[in-house]
């Protein structure tokens, strides 16, 4: 198991620095539970943003998957059953996705069901998006596509929190943590989603609707960060939330994105704040 939690968190780096440095101040247990749920939402994310797969192959690929998952909590079948999958597509996929029954193996026993449960809808709700070819009319679409790429992941982390620490946390606020993630990756990302022919933006949204949809996710989220005490889950909250400050603050002045020096000195005073070593 050390082996494959040497290679987890080796993939974490190349896969979200983002997600790698909050994940590296989790507590044993709680470290492997994250970083595996981490792992299997992006491996299935990847299907769904790949460039060079048609869009039937990504929603044969994503239905299967959510499939795959939901009936087997045994883990060689449900590894069996993956690898046939995927046979058919192995120069194509990265190699985090042809590892994802490694990433759920990493996660502690306990939490298996649910990093399942939540793969499983997850990548279900990713091929309905993908079968309506991301077409967002309105909000509530906006709303919809976010809670199965992003709120979803609020969800299990909470879930997670519950399991380790016995902490509960406002489910509501936890879907917008995730969606106030994920809003501000659509405004930091528009030019190359609207360059491979995709638009996240409803119907006559401009940035402004969409700073404003990002914004109210964040207070939100904001709100969920302040439920928590100080801690080591604290600041794995902390610190990706304030990079969204941080990004929405540096779109708004008309730069890209933030600086690499930006990202350390955010991370850097989050640390402090939380008196995390």
């Amino acid at each position: 198991m050390s082996h494959l939690y040497t290679d987890a968190m080796n993939m974490l780096k190349t896969t979200s620095r983002t997600f790698f440095i909050p994940i590296s101040y989790l507590s044993p247990g709680l470290q492997e539970g994250v970083a595996g749920a981490y792992l299997a939402m992006r491996a299935i994310d990847e299907i769904e943003d790949h460039p060079d797969l048609t869009p039937e192959n990504k929603i044969h690929l994503l239905r299967s998957v959510s499939e795959i998952l939901k009936k087997h909590t045994d883990h060689t079948e449900m590894q069996t059953e993956l690898h046939i999958l995927s046979k058919s597509y192995q120069a194509m996929l990265p190699e985090v996705t042809l590892r994802l029954s490694d990433w759920i193996m990493l996660t502690p026993e306990p939490l298996t069901p649910r990093i399942l449960y939540y793969t499983s809808t997850m990548a279900e709700g990713m091929a309905k998006w993908v079968e309506k070819d991301w077409y967002i009319e309105n909000k509530e679409d906006l709303d919809d596509y976010t809670y199965y790429v992003a709120g979803l992941v609020g969800l299990l982390l909470s879930d997670l929190w519950e399991w380790y620490d016995n902490l509960n946390t406002d489910r509501d606020l936890a879907v917008a943590f995730g969606r106030g993630l994920q809003s501000v990756n659509i405004i930091r990302n528009r030019s190359e989603d609207l360059d491979r022919g995709v638009d996240f933006f409803p119907n006559e949204w401009k940035e402004e609707e969409m700073f404003a949809y990002a914004r109210a996710n964040i207070a939100s989220a904001d709100a969920y960060l302040e439920s928590i005490p100080p801690g080591h889950i604290h600041i794995f909250c902390k610190i990706p939330l304030m990079l969204a400050h941080g990004t929405l603050a540096a779109i708004a002045n008309h730069e890209e994105k933030l600086s690499r020096s930006a990202v350390e000195q955010l991370v850097s005073q989050a640390v402090y704040e939380a008196g995390i070593s």
